[in-house]
């Protein structure tokens, strides 16, 4: 064999033998390694090891000390097909918010024909209760008729309160939550009836409990069939071209 020929296969020889020692080393650090404890950052859709539950909502009176109602005049625009916001504005498919917070749930609104889901929260509409209705409709009220699946962005829904809250409302806001203070538990007093719909999530102890326990599905992946009863009167087909844009 010429010198040209072992030159030739000591190269070759050389290169198998890195390839192998880089398949060994690849081996011990995926296989002895694995996956990280933690992702480097978090990935919307993607469960945790431990267990898998959803980060909590920073609590809506410490997002409204910093709410804009000016962008929630914004996001109202994907409420304003069906409802209008200003004084003595018609009921469409759903009711006029003039003045909302602060009154009864399901109940009022120039007679509008609200879903038993709804009448059966009970209480009023306080930030605590619309934040939560506005996050998920149906977990909240399991048969309402309401069609929007919610709003998942906290700080949207907190902007668009603040700009509801400004349309005759007018009510005072809470004072933010002291930090670490622990969050205060929702019962019927405070969040609305427990929901007993089939849908309605189990273990729950109040409406709003059932919104921030129901894991079966988020808040986009919800899809509401409920419509208004044919016929009544609440449905006002011009209520929408009045509807501010």
């Amino acid at each position: 064999m010429d010198n040209r020929t072992n030159t030739i296969a000591g190269w070759t020889l050389a290169a198998l033998g890195t390839a192998l020692a880089a398949s060994i080393v690849g081996g011990m650090i995926f296989v002895h390694h694995g996956a990280p404890a933690k992702p480097g950052y978090p990935v919307e859709g993607v469960a945790d090891a431990g267990g898998g539950a959803e980060v909590a909502d920073t609590p809506i009176a410490t997002r409204l000390a910093s709410a804009d109602p000016a962008k929630g005049a914004d996001v109202f625009k994907k409420c304003a097909a069906c409802h209008t916001i200003n004084q003595g504005g018609a009921n469409g498919v759903g009711p006029n918010l003039y003045a909302v917070l602060g009154e009864a749930i399901g109940a009022g609104r120039g007679g509008y024909d609200f879903s038993a889901a709804l009448r059966g929260v009970g209480g009023n509409w306080d930030f605590e209760k619309i934040d939560h209705w506005l996050k998920s409709p149906r977990k909240m009220a399991d048969g309402t008729k309401m069609t929007f699946a919610g709003l998942s962005n906290a700080q949207d829904r907190a902007n668009v309160i603040a700009y509801l809250n400004a349309q005759g409302s007018n009510l005072p806001l809470p004072p933010p939550p002291a930090p670490g203070a622990a969050p205060a538990g929702a019962t019927p007093a405070t969040g609305g009836n427990v929901p007993h719909g089939n849908g309605a999530a189990p273990g729950a102890t109040s409406a709003v409990n059932a919104v921030d326990t129901d894991r079966r599905a988020s808040t986009a992946d919800i899809a509401n069939t409920g419509s208004p009863a044919s016929g009544a009167p609440s449905v006002d087909p011009h209520a929408a071209a009045r509807a501010p844009h």
